[in-house]
C-alpha cells in the first residue's frame, strides 16, 4: 500500500521535516511519532424514490476504496516543542456511472462522471508549550462551532490555525482560525459555506470562521461548555451546552445533553434562529435507551458551516435532516445495545426515529427519518480489528424528496510505526 502516490508524498513530506530539525531534538520527535492507514471500501446505495425525477437523480449509487494515511511525529525537545503532522487521501472509483452520482463519495467531473481516482496532501504544523498546542496547516477540527464530517469514503478538511489548552485541570480552552475547505469528496480547496436554513446572504460574500470556546468539568459527572463562533458575513452564533451522567447503580446511568445555541445576521445576511436542543439517555447491562427534543424558535432556521459539515443538533440525524428548518419541532427516540454485554464483543446495534412538523407554508411541513446502525469489529485471529459496518436509512416528507439508503462500509487500520 505504501507505494501509491499519495502514501509516498505523506512519507516523504514527514521524513523531509525530520530531517530539517536538528539531530540533538530528534529524540522525542521520532520516538513519539504514530503513522497509521486506515483502508475505507464504500458502497452507497441511495434511492430518491420520485417517479418524475431523470434517471440523473432518481438514484444514487458508487462504490470506492479510500486510503487514509497519518502521520503524526512527536515534538523536539526544550520549552517550546515543534512537530509536523501529515494526512494523504486517496480515493479510487471501484464503480460508478453517469446516472449514478452525487452520493459524496466521489468528485463530479464536468462531464457528469467521477474520475478513476481523485487525492489530497496535507500538512500540518505544530508547536507544543506545556499543556498548551498550536496547529497551523491541515485541520480536522471537532466542536461545538465546527465539525467536521467523515462520514462519507475520506474526511473533511479544512485550512486555518487552532490552538486547544489544557493548562488548568477540567478546563479544555479551544480558538480557531479557519481560511478554506476540502469536502470530503474533493481534492481541492476552496472557500467556507454556509448552512442557512431558509436564511439569506443578500449578495454578501463569506469570508472566514473564527471561534473560540470553553469546556470546563463543574462536577465529576458535569461539564459546561461554550462556544462563540462568526461565518463573516453569514453568521454569529452563542452555543452553550451542559451533559450531566448520573450513575443509578448496578451498572446503570442516566444521561442528559442540554444544548442552546443563539444565531443572529453578519454582514448583509438575515440570519436569526434560537436552537433548543435536549437528549436523555438511560443506560443498563449493554441498552441505552434515548429520548430526544429540540425546538427552532425566529426567523430563521438553524445556522451552519455548509458542505457536508457536521452541525451541533441533538437531531442531525444520516441522511441529511438536521431537522433544523425555521420554527420546526421534532422528536427522536433511540436504542443502541453493545452485545458484549452478552458476551460477543465487538458487536453492535443502534436504531432511531425522528419526526418534524410545524414548518413550511403555514406551519404544515412534516418529515421523518428511521435509521438503522449495524457493526462488527473482528477481536481475534487473522481479520482482527476489522470493521463491517451496515447502515440503513429511511426518509420522507411532505415538502422535500423522499430516500431510502443504505451504506455499506469495511474499514481496516493498520499501524505503520
Amino acid at each position: 500500500m505504501l507505494k501509491t502516490p499519495i502514501a509516498r508524498g505523506v512519507a516523504l513530506a514527514t521524513l523531509g521535516a525530520t530531517l530539517a530539525i536538528p539531530t540533538m531534538a530528534q529524540a522525542a520527535f521520532v520516538d513519539d511519532s504514530k503513522v497509521n492507514l486506515e483502508l475505507r471500501n464504500f458502497y452507497f446505495n441511495g434511492d430518491n424514490r420520485d417517479e418524475s425525477a431523470t434517471p440523473a437523480s432518481s438514484k444514487d449509487e458508487e462504490w470506492a476504496q479510500g486510503f487514509i494515511l497519518r502521520a503524526e511525529s512527536g515534538y523536539t525537545e526544550g520549552t517550546v516543542g515543534f512537530g509536523v503532522d501529515a494526512l494523504g487521501l486517496l480515493g479510487v472509483k471501484l464503480d460508478s456511472s453517469r446516472n449514478r452520482t452525487g452520493t459524496g463519495l466521489l468528485p463530479i467531473d464536468s462531464n457528469g462522471t467521477a474520475p478513476d481516482e481523485y487525492s489530497e496532501l496535507g500538512l500540518t504544523a505544530k508547536a507544543k508549550v506545556s499543556n498548551t498546542v498550536l496547529k497551523i496547516g491541515t485541520l480536522e477540527p471537532k466542536n461545538m462551532a465546527v465539525a467536521r464530517s467523515d462520514s462519507r469514503l475520506l474526511p473533511q478538511t479544512f485550512k486555518g490555525g487552532q490552538i486547544i489548552s489544557n493548562e488548568i485541570k477540567g478546563l479544555t480552552l479551544d480558538a480557531g482560525y479557519l481560511t478554506e475547505v476540502n469536502q470530503r469528496n474533493d481534492s481541492h480547496y476552496e472557500d467556507i459555506t454556509a448552512s442557512l436554513n431558509g436564511g439569506s446572504l443578500g449578495g454578501g460574500e463569506i469570508d472566514n470562521l473564527i471561534f473560540a470556546g470553553a469546556s470546563y468539568k463543574l462536577l465529576d459527572n458535569l461539564t459546561g461548555s461554550y462556544y462563540f463562533s462568526n461565518l463573516e458575513e453569514a453568521y454569529k452564533q452563542h452555543s452553550f451546552n451542559l451533559v450531566h451522567v448520573q450513575p443509578l447503580g448496578n451498572d446503570q446511568s442516566l444521561k442528559t445533553d442540554l444544548r442552546y445555541a443563539r444565531s443572529t445576521d453578519d454582514g448583509s445576511s438575515d440570519v436569526d434562529n434560537k436552537a433548543y436542543g435536549a437528549m436523555f439517555t438511560y443506560s443498563v447491562s449493554g441498552h441505552s435507551f434515548g429520548l430526544g427534543y429540540q425546538e427552532m424558535k425566529g426567523d430563521t432556521g438553524f445556522a451552519y458551516v455548509g458542505g457536508g459539515t457536521d452541525p451541533y443538533l441533538v437531531n442531525y440525524v444520516m441522511i441529511g435532516a438536521d431537522f433544523a428548518k425555521a420554527d420546526e419541532e421534532s422528536w427522536q427516540a433511540r436504542y443502541d445495545y453493545n452485545f458484549a454485554a452478552m458476551g460477543i464483543p465487538g458487536l453492535t446495534f443502534m436504531t432511531r426515529y425522528v419526526t418534524g412538523d410545524n414548518f413550511g407554508a403555514n406551519g404544515r411541513g412534516k418529515e421523518w427519518e428511521r435509521d438503522t446502525d449495524i457493526g462488527y469489529v473482528f477481536q481475534e485471529g487473522a481479520l482482527k480489528n476489522l470493521g463491517v459496518k451496515w447502515r440503513n436509512g429511511t426518509y420522507r416528507s411532505n415538502i422535500d424528496r423522499e430516500v431510502d439508503q443504505n451504506r455499506l462500509i469495511v474499514s481496516y487500520t493498520i499501524p505503520l510505526m
